[in-house]
């Protein structure tokens, strides 16, 4: 009767909670592929919404998230939103970084702090992205991702309470 009681209790990472710890990486894959609906604007407006969910998720839950996996997703981005290959890797990589660094040197955080932060990662994404277009003949003034840089700043709060949605949904499921 023991034995049996002992054999139908699961084991840590076992059963449908280990495919939970997926979710934050799913949820990010999935806003990559929203960013390569065939949406057609005239000027680039458009945030970048697998790197906002991955910034979003990182402040969210930092337990979650091996600053390898930027990587791998930075890859898929490349890869879907046609992107040159290896730069995502690079901005998402050292955006990991930039939050590993600030978790180590903050005691604390507020929603302004983070929002502030996700910012700063808005705008060096923009930059690099601004700096890639105009290497390979793009002659654009930065002027124009200054639109791109406030909608993204703008729509961070938004896609936060999104991941905390998710996030408080993944944990009820438990």
């Amino acid at each position: 009767m023991a034995r049996a009681a002992l054999q139908s209790k699961k084991r840590i990472g076992e059963g449908p909670v280990a495919g939970f710890r997926l979710v934050p990486a799913a949820t990010v894959i999935a806003a990559i592929f929203v960013s390569a609906l065939p949406i057609v604007v005239q000027d680039g407006w458009f945030p970048d919404l697998g790197f906002l969910t991955l910034v979003a998720w990182r402040l969210r839950r930092a337990d979650v998230w091996p600053a390898w996996w930027a990587a791998p997703l930075g890859l898929i981005n490349d890869a879907v939103t046609g992107s040159p290959l290896g730069f995502s890797v690079t901005v998402w990589t050292f955006a990991m970084l930039v939050l590993d660094f600030a978790d180590r040197r903050t005691i604390w955080r507020d929603y302004w702090i983070e929002w502030v932060l996700a910012a700063v990662l808005i705008v060096m994404d923009l930059a690099a992205q601004w700096q890639v277009a105009a290497w390979t003949g793009a002659k654009l003034p930065f002027i124009t991702a200054v639109p791109n840089i406030l909608i993204s700043a703008a729509s961070f709060p938004l896609l936060a309470w999104l991941v905390g949605s998710i996030d408080r949904w993944r944990f009820s499921r438990r």
